[in-house]
Order: structure tokens, then C-alpha cells, then sequence
């Protein structure tokens, strides 16, 4: 069973900063790559993605201000978010993609909420 546990979500004011992380557990024998999404009018946003070898991709609107990165050994994501918006406010959901005995797979996480708001 492949668990992914998020945490880091809250409230921040404007121009303020959190740290998102995304920690992956279970049965698989390697972590492809993980990502993040948020949740913006009911639709899954790619955020940011990175693979285990430390390529990223990050969505346009978020370039410059968040920072994806990956702990191999503790097959954890980390998403550092600055200077962030009223429009950065959602759900965000991680995602990891794990070779399995019986193929590759993504799991998602349940989520955690951040609020940007004075």
C-alpha cells in the first residue's frame, strides 16, 4: 500500500512564505518522479514537477516564486512557495509516480490547504 502524507499547509499573508512537504511510503521499489498540483475552480493545476534525478518544470505563474525539490533517501517533496498570492490560495495535492512489482503507478495524497489572505 503506497501512502503519500502531506503537511505544511496554512494560513499566510500576502508576500509570505510556506513549505509544503510530501512524504512517500509503502510498497514499490522506486520513485519516478513527484509533483504538485492545486485544486483552482474544481480543475487539478500542475504546479511544479520533479523527477529523481532533479529535473523540474514549473507551471508559468509560479515560476520565480516556488521551489520544488526531492530527498531521495526519504522519497520526500518538498514545495517552497514565496511571495505568495491571493490567487496561490487552494488545495494543493502531491503526486508520485512509483515502480511497483507490477508496474508503474501514480499515487495521490489527500492534500493540504493554503490560505493567502491580510
Amino acid at each position: 500500500q503506497v501512502q503519500l502524507v502531506e503537511s505544511g499547509g496554512g494560513l499566510v499573508q500576502p508576500g509570505g512564505s510556506l513549505r509544503l512537504s510530501c512524504a512517500c511510503s509503502g510498497g514499490f521499489s522506486r520513485v519516478n518522479f513527484m509533483a504538485w498540483y492545486r485544486q483552482v475552480s474544481g480543475k487539478p493545476e500542475l504546479v511544479a514537477h520533479i523527477t529523481t534525478d532533479g529535473s523540474t518544470a514549473y507551471a508559468d505563474s509560479v515560476k520565480g516564486r516556488f521551489t520544488i525539490s526531492i530527498d531521495n533517501a526519504r522519497n520526500t517533496a518538498y514545495l517552497d512557495m514565496n511571495n505568495l498570492k491571493p490567487e496561490d490560495a487552494a488545495a494543493y495535492v502531491c503526486k508520485a509516480n512509483v515502480w511497483t512489482p507490477v508496474g508503474g503507478f501514480d499515487y495521490w495524497g489527500q492534500g493540504t490547504q493554503v490560505t493567502v489572505s491580510s
